[in-house]
């Protein structure tokens, strides 16, 4: 014993805990107090009168031995049962108790010895226990001890300790608990609901799960929504319960975040975070689980009261601002409309008879119009004027028609057309015309119908009759088609108040079987074409034959010899100078051709094109004349080739990588050559390595997409082509080496939309219907990949080649009323400042997708 106490008395006093500090000077008089207790010990015991006791506070106890507290110094000591002067069994965990410090003989570790009870001692705890139960969940369970410790060795503190969770204001704690913190030696294994306290020790401030409890399960209440916006990181879902978004974070998406698309059917449970709703554990559902609202079969029939666009032409705030009125049993009854339930974008006006079906809302039982549609009565009872014309023009989302009872041509914009059909050249229109609420000094076409071939009678006969004399003549009907010398079109000339004119006439403008002869009499109508403003000659009939003397005849029989040797070599001349290339360029109602030799090119008109002029496609081989009516050379008589026929190419195996030169001058109208020229990026054409052999001559014929528009210093991969019939080399098989972005369609409207880029926030470029690839239709929302590409002529940046990256498509409509509705539940919420994480970024890395070149 003298050993020990010498070993204590030179061991350095440790640091004292502050919560033990804080307990003495908590109870008044605390050093008189320890050493009364001592004196009163001291009398029981006076063996231990002159050995240096310590107070301390039962803190485990376990079958033969246990471990207290150290009430003046900071320190744990384990104790056997054999050194508790009174009955072991009477101590009790928190019983107030004076030791003295000792060491094991085996090990040398400090344990506690001679240890008595102090009489009538309280019970002392050092936690503070929360007043209300927490609900959690076990993440680990409690086990036993693996440490049981042998005598002076105590058990490590978290050995054997298990975990439970739980939430509070939307942030997450972990807290330890141990077997005996389990009440009524219940079982509890990890996943389950329990309740508990929550102890804090004053002394070290530890903090740990106290009574823990098993309850039941609590199933919370399960939600269905669309999604209805994605962001970088986070999105919103339309809830189907309520006329409301909530928020939810990618994080909480149970799968693969990558497969959840806008429009897509979820499940899922709310939680309050930060005073406010959030989704979580969110799941997919099958596509049409989710439905907001009630369709009627029954088709209604009504008439607009108010359009959605004000007096002023712009759209109303509201976003069901349209009213229909429609006649029941009971009544006139008003039902709201808004900008998606109409079908199609053509204007509506007040007083128009439309059809529609009653679509009830599930979550507020509100009913709106929808599949609305004009109906043909509409024009018959409002006796609202309507015009006839032609298409003649198409630009990228609008286009002109030629009106038929004025001279002048109409814009009209591809939205206007109430049956939906993209409007082809010639098609045949019945239209209305309004001033143009943009340009009032402008008339425009709306809400054109697309008739049937030939409802326009485009020819009208004059009554009067004309007679003239027939310059040349025509091939008639039964005529063999190999008659030489014959055109397809005859001429008439005849006199009008001393004037001589001429008009053209066809083979089925005659009454006659017989077609008449040059310089017989005839007599006709004219009839004028309102379709193209021509005028040709109708209903001829012979009114005398031209007769000749024999002199007259020997000399008309020499002359027809000549005329028919003539004739020949007119043919033969024809035959000679018939050219050959290809479709290089096709606009309005003409185009270009490039010539053979892949030098220059020929202007077309579409007229001239024996076939249907929209069924060309860039490319194409043909076959034509060359014509010099006007000081510029045009193509006339313009035939299809099957392909193959024009300069044919034999391809040169390998493929090359060069960099764009000089541009095509259909691109480029100022230069004076008109192929482009690619020039290889490292010299390695064959037969040498100078600076000429290094550039290929590319055409329209080059490009494997035809709709390319290669800009110069743009890099290409191609392939060297040898032309057979002059041995030259050029470019083939040409693909522009372009960037391929991603983005998501922002707006689409008539034949044009917009697609915002992704990873260049607030840049938006437009694209024309005609780029999206696979014939899909796009929706709002729709992820895409396109190519760039700025336009030589406007400097604006457009998209080519759109492709939808996501199979499933959105949902026609998505219900969202939202800008009506408001929330009363909490007040609204201003960001003032944007998160930050410590990298400097916006605190969220997780990324959708990735840009990739092809």
């Amino acid at each position: 014993m003298s050993s020990a106490k010498v070993t204590w008395k030179n061991e350095q006093s440790p640091v004292k805990d502050p919560a033990i500090v804080a307990f003495q000077r908590s109870s008044e008089g605390s050093s008189a107090k320890v050493g009364a207790l001592g004196n009163a010990s001291a009398n029981n015991n006076t063996k231990l009168s002159s050995v240096l006791r310590e107070l301390g506070v039962v803190e485990k106890l376990l079958p033969t031995y246990g471990f207290l507290q150290c009430a003046n110094r900071q320190g744990r000591l384990f104790f056997h049962f054999s050194e508790v002067a009174t009955d072991a069994d009477s101590l009790r965990v928190g019983d107030l108790v004076e030791f003295q410090q000792s060491a094991d003989r085996r090990t040398g570790k400090p344990v506690a010895v001679s240890i008595v009870r102090i009489p009538n001692g309280n019970l002392v705890t050092y936690e503070i226990m929360s007043e209300k139960t927490v609900m959690g969940t076990v993440l680990a369970e409690a086990k036993a001890s693996k440490n049981q410790g042998s005598e002076g060795e105590a058990p490590g503190l978290l050995d054997g300790m298990g975990r439970v969770t739980y939430e509070q204001s939307g942030e997450t704690f972990f807290l330890p608990f141990a077997l005996e913190d389990i009440d009524g030696g219940q079982k509890i294994t990890a996943g389950d609901t329990v309740e508990f306290y929550i102890s804090t020790d004053e002394r070290n401030g530890n903090i740990r799960a106290r009574q823990v409890r098993k309850v039941r399960p609590i199933v919370a209440d399960l939600f269905q929504g669309v999604v209805c916006s994605l962001k970088e990181n986070y999105g919103f879902i339309e809830r189907s319960d309520v006329v409301k978004e909530i928020f939810f974070h990618f994080s909480e998406f149970q799968g693969d975040i990558e497969m959840l698309n806008l429009g897509d059917d979820v499940e899922f449970n709310i939680q309050f975070r930060n005073n406010k709703e959030v989704a979580v554990n969110i799941q997919q559902l099958p596509e049409g689980t989710v439905v907001f609202e009630d369709v009627a079969t029954e088709r209604k029939r009504g008439k607009i009261l108010k359009t959605l666009k004000s007096v002023h032409g712009r759209m109303q705030s509201d976003p069901l601002a349209g009213r229909i009125v429609y006649e029941t049993l009971k009544g006139s009854i008003e039902i709201p409309y808004g900008d998606r339930d109409q079908l199609g974008d053509y204007t509506l006006q007040a007083g128009d008879i439309v059809e529609f079906y009653i679509a009830t809302d599930r979550r507020d039982k509100l009913q709106r119009a929808t599949n609305i549609c004009l109906i043909d009565v509409t024009f018959t009872i409002s006796g609202e004027t309507r015009e006839k014309g032609f298409v003649t023009t198409l630009k990228d989302a609008f286009g002109f028609i030629r009106c038929l009872d004025r001279d002048t041509r109409m814009f009209f914009h591809f939205s206007e057309l109430l049956n939906q059909d993209e409007p082809q050249l010639q098609d045949e229109v019945e239209f209305t015309v309004i001033q143009d609420p943009t340009n009032p000094s402008r008339l425009i076409a709306i809400r054109i119908k697309v008739l049937p071939h030939g409802t326009i009678s485009v020819e009208q006969c004059l009554p009067e009759k004309y007679v003239g004399t027939i310059e040349k003549e025509v091939q008639s009907p039964k005529t063999a088609t190999g008659k030489t010398g014959v055109s397809d079109i005859g001429i008439i000339m005849y006199d009008i108040s001393g004037t001589k004119q001429t008009i053209p006439y066809s083979a089925k403008a005659l009454v006659e079987c017989c077609s008449p002869k040059n310089g017989d009499q005839v007599e006709f109508q004219i009839c004028e074409s309102r379709k193209n403003n021509t005028k040709t000659a109708a209903n001829v009939r012979i009114t005398s034959v031209k007769t000749a003397s024999k002199s007259q005849n020997k000399e008309q029989g020499s002359a027809v010899v000549v005329k028919e040797s003539a004739a020949k070599e007119s043919n033969a001349k024809e035959q000679m100078t018939k050219e050959k290339g290809f479709v290089a360029v096709l606009k309005e109602n003409c185009g270009f051709i490039e010539m053979a030799d892949h030098e220059k090119e020929v202007f077309f008109q579409f007229c001239n094109f024996d076939g249907n002029a929209s069924e060309l496609e860039l490319g194409d081989e043909v076959e034509f004349i060359l014509s010099h009516k006007t000081a510029k050379v045009s193509a006339e008589s313009i035939r299809k080739l099957p392909r193959g026929t024009v300069a044919p190419e034999e391809v040169i195996p390998g493929v090359l990588e060069g960099k764009v030169v000089r541009m095509m001058r259909i691109v480029n109208p100022d230069q004076v050559e008109y192929s482009g020229l690619i020039q290889l990026v490292e010299k390695e054409a064959e037969g040498g390595g100078n600076g000429t052999e290094a550039c290929y001559p590319y055409g329209i014929t080059s490009l494997v997409d035809k709709r390319d528009v290669l800009q110069k210093g743009e890099l290409v991969r191609f392939k060297a082509a040898v032309v057979k019939s002059s041995g030259k080399q050029r470019a083939a098989r040409v693909v522009p080496l372009r960037l391929v972005m991603r983005g998501k369609v922002d707006s689409l409207k008539g034949q044009m939309g917009a697609v915002i880029c992704e990873g260049e926030e607030g840049r938006k470029v437009s694209f024309h219907v005609s780029e999206v690839q696979d014939g899909v239709d796009l929706q709002l929302g729709d992820e895409v990949d396109f190519l760039i590409v700025r336009k030589q002529a406007t400097g604006k940046c457009v998209a080519l080649n759109v492709r939808r990256t996501s199979e499933r498509q959105r949902p026609e409509r998505l219900m969202s009323r939202l800008k009506s509705a408001t929330d009363d539940a909490g007040p609204r919420i201003v960001t003032l400042r944007q998160p930050r994480g410590p990298d400097g970024t916006n605190g969220f890395k997780l990324q959708r997708s990735a840009s990739r070149q092809i």
